[in-house]
C-alpha cells in the first residue's frame, strides 16, 4: 500500500494519494490545491488516479478537483448534502479574500453513511460525520491497524469550526463521539490540516471531548 499526505494550497490541506502497488490504481482525498504537485507525486509513485474523494466542500479541500479531471478522467465523491457549497465557491473565495475560485470540478457520485468506494486493490469505507458541515464525512481504510481520513471533523487535540455555513457544534460532538470514538485507541488519524493522531490520543487529550 502507498500512503503519502502532503499540505496543499495556501491553507495547506491535508492531501492524501492512496495507491494499490499491485494494480499501481490511486484514490486521492482532498485535493485543495496544487493540481501539478498532486500529478508530480501520482507519477513519481507511477500511480493512475480513479478516484478522488472530498471530506467535505470548503473550498481549501477542492481546488484541483477540476484539474485533476482534465489531467486524468478520474471520477469525484461528496456527500450530497455539501453540495450547496460546492455550488458556492465564488461566496467562499470572496470570504476568504481569494481574488477568484477554482473551477468547480464534475461529481460523478453521492456518498453517504456506510457506502465504499474501491478502486482495484484497494477501498474506502464511508463515515458520515456532519457538524463541520451537513455532509462532512471521514473515510476509513481497514488494515492490520485502522485509519481514519477525518477531513475537518477531527484535529490533534481539536475539532472543526462549527460557525461557517451549515456547522453544528452539538453535531460535530456527537459524530466524533458516537462514530470515530467507536474505533481502537491504535487507530491513526489522518486530520484535514496538521499532524497526525490517534484516537486513544483524543480521547485522553482533547479538550473538547472531556
Amino acid at each position: 500500500m502507498i500512503i503519502e499526505t502532503f499540505p496543499v494550497g495556501w491553507l495547506q490541506c491535508n492531501c492524501t494519494i492512496l495507491g494499490d502497488e499491485q494494480t499501481r490504481e490511486a484514490i486521492v482525498i482532498d485535493p485543495g490545491d496544487d493540481p501539478g504537485a498532486i500529478l508530480a507525486r501520482l507519477a513519481a509513485h507511477q500511480l493512475t488516479l480513479k478516484e478522488i474523494m472530498i471530506t467535505h466542500t470548503h473550498i481549501d479541500h477542492v481546488g484541483a478537483i477540476f484539474d485533476l479531471q482534465e489531467n486524468a478522467g478520474s471520477s469525484a465523491s461528496i456527500h450530497k448534502a455539501d453540495l450547496l457549497l460546492l455550488d458556492k465557491l465564488e461566496v467562499q473565495a470572496q470570504f476568504l479574500g481569494m481574488p477568484e475560485a477554482p473551477p468547480r470540478g464534475a461529481i460523478d457520485r453521492y456518498i453517504d453513511d456506510g457506502d465504499a468506494v474501491a478502486v482495484k486493490g484497494l477501498e474506502l469505507g464511508v463515515i458520515h460525520t456532519p457538524g463541520h458541515t451537513p455532509g462532512s464525512c471521514t473515510f476509513h481504510l481497514e488494515g492490520d491497524r485502522n485509519i481514519l481520513f477525518t477531513g475537518d471533523t477531527l484535529f490533534k487535540q481539536g475539532i472543526g469550526r462549527t460557525d461557517l455555513w451549515g456547522g453544528s457544534y452539538p453535531q460535530i460532538i456527537t459524530s466524533i463521539q458516537k462514530k470515530l470514538l467507536s474505533f481502537d485507541d491504535d487507530t491513526l488519524v489522518i486530520s484535514g490540516h496538521g499532524p497526525t493522531t490517534t484516537i486513544g490520543h483524543e480521547r485522553r487529550q482533547n479538550p473538547f471531548l472531556r
